[in-house]
């Protein structure tokens, strides 16, 4: 059974939210501040973090930074803001979706299912390739990516952008092909959200070295020798 961290600093909506989850088969752990979260995430495994923006103290932002400099956790932002820039902008710091307040419950747990299955795909039993490309290996077993025996830290859709160009390096993947791989949903709202993810992913594997090239008008590969 999946176990989801809630961080949300009104008593009312985490009870509710744990009252949803539960009655949908997850179990849940309440967090009332980004302190006592990040107290929680060293002691406990999570599958995925329902991350409220406004919180007292460190604020979700800081949180969500913490949570993917250390910690290899999908991550669904929650908040009142519901401009395009803000929800690009935590797109960019890793979060792996984004729910407007006040929400539906129906969405909110068609939104959780959708990034447990994205994460479960990443660690499938029958997943287990070890993919090498150049320096770059990516062993999809125990979830680890190398350059040149150095770990290199990515977030959930990162890795899964990697690994699906890298099992098939001669491919050229659009980003409605990437979409739907990653994101498990047939219509791209927004190309940058691919962008963003894409562009995040390069600047991690900047050792020396280019690892993914655009095809322009098309999409992306694997960079040629």
């Amino acid at each position: 059974m999946n176990k989801i961290l809630i961080v949300e600093d009104d008593p009312k909506i985490n009870k509710m939210v744990q009252i949803l989850l539960r009655k949908n088969k997850y179990l849940s752990v309440p967090a009332f501040s980004g302190t006592e979260a990040l107290l929680l995430l060293e002691k406990e495994s999570f599958d995925l973090i329902l991350l409220d923006l406004m919180l007292p103290g460190l604020s979700g932002e800081k949180i969500l930074t913490k949570i993917n400099e250390q910690f290899q956790i999908p991550v669904i932002c929650v908040s009142a803001k519901d401009d395009l820039d803000t929800k690009l902008e935590l797109i960019r710091e890793g979060a792996d979706d984004y729910i407007t307040k006040p929400f539906n419950n129906e969405e909110l747990i068609v939104r959780v299912g959708a990034v447990l299955r994205r994460t479960n795909k990443s660690t499938a039993a029958d997943r287990t390739n070890i993919f090498q490309f150049k320096d770059l290996v990516l062993d999809s077993e125990n979830h680890i990516v190398t350059i040149k025996g150095e770990p290199i830290e990515l977030t959930v859709k990162e890795y899964s952008i990697l690994e699906l160009l890298i099992s098939n390096p001669r491919k050229v993947f659009t980003k409605q092909n990437i979409f739907e791989s990653v994101w498990s949903e047939k219509c791209i709202v927004d190309e940058r959200v691919v962008t963003v993810h894409v562009s995040n992913l390069r600047n991690k594997l900047k050792h020396g070295e280019a690892y993914i090239k655009t095809v322009w008008g098309i999409g992306y590969k694997m960079q040629d020798s």
